[in-house]
């Protein structure tokens, strides 16, 4: 019995080094434990580091954002203070522009936007004239943008009423390389024309461009032109402008023309036309939208032989394109007609086929080559046929005059047929195929 003691002495040894070993491996878990631990609290104390940097990030873009819509609050404040300004403006210049009670013939409207000194130059060619007779016919600056001198400019007038056309928003155009320049004009001339004839309640509107210049019976033209386009239907507007009235081609201020081109550059629309072409107006290239056949439906447009518009615009959105061979060239009409003594019948849809087909008839066919030669070395008018377009072109290249069509009709044309002088009162008239047909000319 006594050797039982001895016995549990010779186990404890063993249990103390599976103690002490077991003590080893809980210390090496738990560093273990304690290390991942440590990795843990690194990698969350970097996260939570980042995210107070995000949310600092947040913070400051929120700040931007709502600063950026205080001032847009302000700006859009400040915008109907200024249109609220301009609209006063403008009650107060039509206010004082019919303050007669004398009902204006027809509102004329510049249009302008970024040019100050051809602005300048165009409203002292009209005011020339327009002074004397301003109750009959109202003078509006219509600015596209926010061009401060032409802004100033327009402002330093007290003869005429300002208006404004603010366009925010982004222009996307339909084809690659297009200018926006065309969208932009496209929804002004919209712009000015509503606000025209809807809101102010003109009968008539006349529209010139800012680098223009007008001819001393202007006016005079125009208020002969409405009275016919009240009794003609079929005139869809009045043009002060023809695209061949360069000075080797023109002769008699008195004459005037029917044509299916539209002419343009000064011209005068009735409301009742514009209520047809104001809600499907065009997002770009409005004049040539109006040549189409679809939208002047064979109605025509009445132009003058010698122009009663000058443009010197060199430099512009079309970027002087034929300037220097069409534009330049330009006769401004310097004779003072008096239209009110002139009987106009001819020009009204019954009268005048009849009329112009007795010129076409009158006038000497020739044909072969040279034609230009031709023309000159006979003493009278002469007519030359051309059978299509490229042989149109290849003629007007010999002559000088303009090559271009737009859907089917050449500039200035009449029923196909273009007419101009040559060598002072001769006429050369280029008849289209279909022309003879349509005037009952005889084929030669």
């Amino acid at each position: 019995m006594a050797r039982v003691p001895c016995d549990l002495r010779f186990l404890l040894i063993p249990a103390a080094f599976m103690f002490i070993y077991i003590q080893m491996r809980l210390f090496q878990t738990q560093s273990h434990y304690a290390d991942r631990l440590g990795s843990a609290l690194e990698s969350e104390n970097h996260c939570t580091s980042q995210l107070r940097s995000l949310i600092d990030e947040v913070s400051i873009k929120q700040s931007r954002i709502l600063a950026l819509e205080d001032l847009k609050n302000r700006q859009d404040q400040q915008l109907v203070q200024l249109k609220d300004l301009i609209h006063t403006f403008e009650r107060k210049g039509i206010a004082k522009l019919i303050e007669g009670g004398q009902v204006p013939l027809a509102a004329v409207v510049i249009m302008a936007c970024s040019r100050a000194d051809y602005l300048e130059r165009t409203v002292n060619s009209v005011l020339k004239y327009q002074s004397p007779i301003a109750s009959k016919y109202p003078l509006f600056i219509s600015q596209d943008g926010s061009h401060q001198a032409v802004k100033s400019k327009a402002l330093s007038y007290n003869q005429l009423t300002y208006m404004q056309h603010l366009d925010l928003e982004p222009v996307i155009t339909e084809r690659p390389g297009e200018l926006i320049a065309y969208y932009k004009i496209a929804r002004h001339y919209k712009w000015a024309l509503d606000q025209l004839f809807y809101k102010h309640k003109f009968s008539r509107v006349i529209i010139l461009e800012d680098d223009m210049e007008i001819a001393p019976d202007f006016f005079d033209y125009f208020e002969a032109a409405a009275s016919l386009m009240d009794r003609d239907e079929t005139i869809m507007a009045a043009s002060s402008w023809n695209d061949n009235g360069q000075k080797q081609f023109v002769h008699d201020p008195h004459a005037l023309y029917r044509s299916d081109f539209f002419p343009g550059l000064g011209w005068m629309l009735k409301r009742s036309t514009w209520d047809e072409l104001s809600p499907k107006w065009p997002k770009a290239y409005w004049d040539d939208w109006l040549r189409l056949k679809e939208n002047h439906k064979g109605r025509q447009f009445v132009r003058p032989e010698v122009c009663r518009t000058y443009n010197f615009g060199e430099h512009g959105s079309s970027l002087g394109q034929f300037f220097s061979q069409y534009l330049e060239p330009i006769k401004l009409n310097d004779v003072k007609v008096d239209w009110n003594a002139m009987d106009l019948g001819y020009l009204t849809e019954g009268n005048y086929t009849k009329y112009f087909s007795g010129l076409v008839r009158q006038a000497r066919p020739i044909q072969g080559s040279d034609l230009a030669l031709k023309a000159q070395n006979i003493d009278g008018d002469v007519r030359i046929r051309y059978k299509d377009q490229a042989e149109f072109e290849r003629i007007a290249r010999e002559f000088g005059i303009f090559e271009e069509w737009k859907d089917g009709v050449p500039r200035t044309a009449y029923k196909g047929i273009v007419v101009f002088r040559i060598q002072t009162t001769r006429r050369v008239f280029l008849v289209g195929p279909d022309s003879v047909m349509q005037l009952g000319v005889r084929k030669s």
